[in-house]
């Protein structure tokens, strides 16, 4: 077998022509047959697809084995996550050597109590080939937990119930749910959302009550704007249960006591139009994180719980050009507030009467500092992560009272060989087309000539406000030790210098995510970090749209790039409203039904812009019952691809016929498609082993 597929043909989809008219323009899709899943020509192509992958990538399989034993072998098996506590019980997760999944556990009162297994998901998924179990939620009396399980990788959970004293799972089964369920203050309430079972948009909240004869459960909130999803939760304080309804720009909430769950919600703050705020509880107050007044940064305001209208806000932290305001996080004598300035994550942390305020130190250039799980209101100890590019993850507990910090742990890279000292990390800046700054953190291998030789892997997504922090990766070490350079091109889209980075990177302004990227990629070059012989692009769902807009506009730069669960139809999927997430996104892309957004959006969207011209060398992956991102965007991509391209590259396309949006739900499973990654990007490289 060669290693340029030439002994076998690849996949050539067949072309049944289907015309798709609005705004007096006809676009041509000789693809759009592949969006019929039950159709066994569809199923038969994904099928020859993965086996010209297998093919095509045959020579590397040895490579891609020891390349998933040595990413596994850094993993700690028996691991377990350090105990949070709540409500008189310490909570753990923990791992054992030769099992995939989590084991859920408890400990009353010390951790040297007996343990409690609740969930040990490795039994749960014997009869499954993907499994996930989310949304644990215990009672306020600790006997009962609600839990969910998606069993096919489409984010649709059944919603059940566990009786903690005497191991029994009730026999209700509540389909479709977002997998997140709130107990009210009696301990026979449960809320939770259902899903629309065609978009798969959350709009309905349902009241469940144990012990009762009623046949259904009483829907307390339907979300009839197709444009929000809904959600459900309790404060922190447990004193309310709070329905919250969002879309892209807009927030509403609504509030009950918890103690009263047969009561009726009331409307926190009626929506308008662009208003976004979020609501904590503390004594006698809400706490509200708004952009109210234009605010575009976000600030702090506070109403007392009885008057809980924008007119009766008062500020508690101003408005700040420079300053992002991300999260608060209640204590009983502390407020804590997640800041990003700059790029950088800032904590800071106040006391409620006020003779304290100051930031947490950290001090390094490029760094991820994160609010960690906090749910105990009356702690005096604040529970934080930190880690960077060359520095594994830490679970650090800060003491408000002695002001001393303990690592609770540091993330075991195991394998013997790994030194953080032998790694350098930096931040640069390139200047875009438009004369704009755009940060990238970089990290590689101590001693690499900085030639223009290096293979570089240049990652991004760039949407949603989604910041990409500078993070620490086991997994990326096998990169690294094999002399590539990893490069994060935090592009507008993201909102990793502000709400402004967003915003200037969405709707009518989102080519500037492609052009950063794009301008960030030329700086590489210019600067010798790579060449157009050794730089490779990444980019997943969002990202893929960001991978597959930068081909078409500079293919030229990249020798390769992969295209996770990539979103390349555009304009195809904004104008079916009954796909899933949709209509929820029109304020981040824009309505195509609107002309303006309609021309826009066709003059970037991945799919609509193939050209008969040279690509790189590119991968593909997806799942097939990925419900963020359909499968068809992807598999009609590489039709066309494979139509219109010029050049002799590869271009290969694999599909998990049995997995979603995230992937493999196995804890080790998901390595082997990084792996298939890594493998495929090394091979470009020529090197192989």
């Amino acid at each position: 077998m060669t290693k340029n597929n030439a002994s076998f043909e690849a996949p050539m989809a067949k072309k049944i022509e289907k015309k798709l008219e609005i705004h007096d323009d006809i676009r041509v899709d000789n693809y759009f047959w592949m969006n019929d899943r039950d159709n066994q020509d569809v199923i038969d192509h994904l099928n020859s697809e993965n086996k010209y992958t297998k093919e095509g990538l045959k020579h590397t399989d040895n490579f891609q084995k020891a390349l998933f034993e040595e990413m596994k072998g850094r993993i700690k098996e028996d691991d377990s996550s350090v105990p949070y506590k709540l409500n008189g019980y310490w909570y753990i997760t923990k791992f054992e050597n030769g099992k995939d999944y989590p084991i859920y556990t408890r400990k009353k009162e010390t951790l040297e109590a007996e343990e409690e297994i609740l969930f040990d998901c490795n039994e749960m998924a014997k009869a499954y080939s993907y499994f996930r179990l989310a949304g644990i939620s215990i009672s306020p009396d600790n006997t009962m937990a609600s839990f969910s399980v998606d069993t096919v990788s489409r984010r649709q959970y059944t919603l059940q119930i566990k009786n903690l004293k005497t191991g029994e799972i009730f026999l209700d089964k509540i389909e479709n749910t977002t997998g997140s369920s709130t107990w009210a203050n009696d301990n026979k309430t449960l809320f939770y959302v259902k899903k629309n079972e065609v978009t798969l948009r959350s709009d309905k909240i349902y009241k469940h009550k144990l012990y009762t004869e009623v046949a259904e459960d009483t829907l307390v909130y339907h979300e009839e704007d197709e444009t929000f999803n809904s959600y459900v939760y309790k404060s922190k304080s447990k004193k309310y249960i709070i329905i919250g309804s969002s879309s892209t720009l807009t927030t509403e909430y609504r509030i009950l006591k918890a103690d009263t769950p047969d009561g009726e919600f009331k409307i926190f703050q009626p929506r308008e139009r662009e208003l976004e705020y979020s609501i904590s509880h503390y004594g006698d107050s809400f706490y509200i994180i708004t952009n109210k007044d234009n605010a575009t940064n976000f600030k702090l305001l506070k109403t007392p719980e009885t008057q809980t209208e924008k007119e009766n806000w008062e500020e508690v932290l101003p408005h700040r050009k420079e300053v992002l305001l991300e999260d608060i996080e209640i204590f009983k004598e502390y407020l804590v507030v997640s800041e990003r300035e700059n790029g950088l994550n800032k904590i800071r942390i106040i006391n409620w009467n006020g003779s304290e305020d100051y930031y947490l130190p950290f001090g390094n250039e490029t760094y991820t500092a994160n609010i960690g799980n906090n749910p105990d209101f009356n702690s005096e100890t604040l529970r934080y992560t930190y880690n960077a590019l060359t520095t594994p993850s830490s679970v650090i507990d800060y003491n408000f009272k002695t002001k001393r910090k303990e690592v609770k742990k540091e993330q075991e890279v195991l394998g013997g060989t790994f030194d953080k000292n032998n790694y350098e990390s930096k931040r640069v800046w390139a200047t875009a087309r438009d004369g704009v700054k755009v940060p990238m953190s970089i990290v590689y291998k101590k001693g690499l000539a900085l030639n223009g030789e290096s293979p570089v892997l240049q990652y991004a997504y760039g949407s949603y406000g989604a910041t990409i922090d500078p993070y620490f990766s086991t997994i990326r070490l096998s990169l690294l030790d094999r002399g590539f350079i990893y490069v994060i091109a935090h592009i507008r889209g993201g909102e990793y210098l502000g709400r402004e980075w967003y915003e200037n990177g969405k709707l009518l302004s989102k080519m500037n995510t492609f052009t950063d990227f794009v301008d960030c990629s030329k700086y590489l070059i210019e600067n010798n970090y790579t060449s157009k012989e050794h730089l490779y692009a990444m980019g997943g769902s969002a990202g893929g749209l960001l991978i597959g807009a930068v081909i078409n506009l500079n293919p030229e730069l990249y020798k390769g790039v992969i295209a996770a669960v990539p979103f390349v139809d555009v304009v195809t999927t904004m104008l079916d409203d009954s796909i899933p997430l949709t209509t929820g996104e029109y304020d981040e892309w824009g309505n195509p039904n609107d002309k303006k957004y309609y021309d826009y959006m066709k003059s970037y969207s991945p799919y609509d812009n193939i050209e008969a011209k040279s690509y790189p060398n590119i991968l593909v992956t997806t799942g097939l019952h990925d419900s963020q991102v359909q499968y068809f965007e992807p598999a009609k991509w590489v039709a066309k691809l494979r139509e219109f391209k010029t050049d002799k590259n590869k271009l290969l396309f694999h599909i998990d016929m049995e997995a979603g949006h995230g992937g493999a739900s196995g804890r080790f499973e998901s390595l082997k498609e990084v792996a298939l990654e890594y493998a495929f990007l090394l091979d470009l490289e020529g090197i192989d082993h």
